[in-house]
């Protein structure tokens, strides 16, 4: 049980520590910033490369977060965890790469973030997996926005129901609603895909 309390316990402080960092960074200190940003670059990343798909495009997205971030310091006002916030603000950016274009380019299923362990001495079975784990974040990649966020966020990133709603600014009744019809379109995706 202490594991658990001490984990509780480690997030708690993160998200204190996060918070104290922006509202620093709101107040000119760059080493707060700098701080924050080599925390939380990776993370955003991933979120970024599984709603747009490409690496490069995730890039650009994460550097456009980051900018908008800096930008707008002053509009962070503690009602929600830092790391929410930052959410919040890198699948903004990474919608507008979407809106930019089509997604032609499959998610890439070489990034290690996204592939499963394999199992030790059955190489037939971590083949099967791997090529199930493509499809299924292929399939993601052909949803519409609306459906892939709430599917990435929740199911790839692991957020709660109401960090999730949170950055998407719904509440947890219409998300839910949304991710039964985004399940159900990947359902439809993955029964279409050879």
């Amino acid at each position: 049980m202490t594991d658990g309390v001490d984990s509780h316990q480690q997030l708690d402080e993160r998200v204190r520590e996060d918070s104290a960092l922006l509202v620093a960074a709101g107040n000119g200190d760059t080493s707060a910033f700098d701080s924050l940003v080599r925390t939380h670059t990776d993370k955003l990343y991933r979120v970024a490369l599984r709603i747009v798909g490409n690496p490069a495009e995730a890039e650009d997205a994460v550097q456009d977060a980051w900018v908008s971030a800096w930008r707008s310091l002053a509009t962070f006002r503690g009602d929600s965890a830092a790391s929410t916030w930052l959410y919040r603000v890198v699948t903004n950016a990474a919608l507008s790469q979407v809106r930019k274009r089509r997604p032609t380019v499959p998610l890439d299923p070489t990034d290690e973030t996204m592939t499963p362990v394999g199992e030790t001495g059955n190489p037939e079975g971590t083949a099967l997996r791997e090529e199930e784990t493509r499809r299924v974040h292929a399939a993601i990649s052909r949803l519409e926005p609306s459906q892939r966020l709430p599917l990435v966020l929740r199911e790839l990133e692991g957020m709660n129901y109401e960090e999730v709603a949170e950055v998407l600014e719904v509440n947890v009744t219409a998300l839910r609603s949304r991710l039964h019809r985004a399940r159900l379109a990947l359902l439809a995706e993955l029964k279409e895909a050879p």
